[in-house]
């Protein structure tokens, strides 16, 4: 744990739970989504960096 550089990975843990929340908060207040919107919940907190942007790219509709 000594070797870990904290000053390079603690801002990096803060931008994905920042986009992690962001894309639940855009799943939770979407009216509509590509797929159920509790499918897209589980991508967007079990696949860590990658599920919010497959959900951004993916996951919303524009309608």
């Amino acid at each position: 744990m000594d070797s870990i550089n904290w000053g390079l990975i603690a801002p990096l843990l803060v931008i994905q739970f920042i986009l992690m929340v962001t894309a639940l908060v855009s799943c939770v207040r979407a009216e509509r989504t590509n797929g159920p919107k509790w499918m897209w919940a589980l991508i967007i907190l079990f696949i860590s960096l990658i599920g919010p942007v497959l959900y951004f790219t993916v996951g919303r509709r524009n309608d």
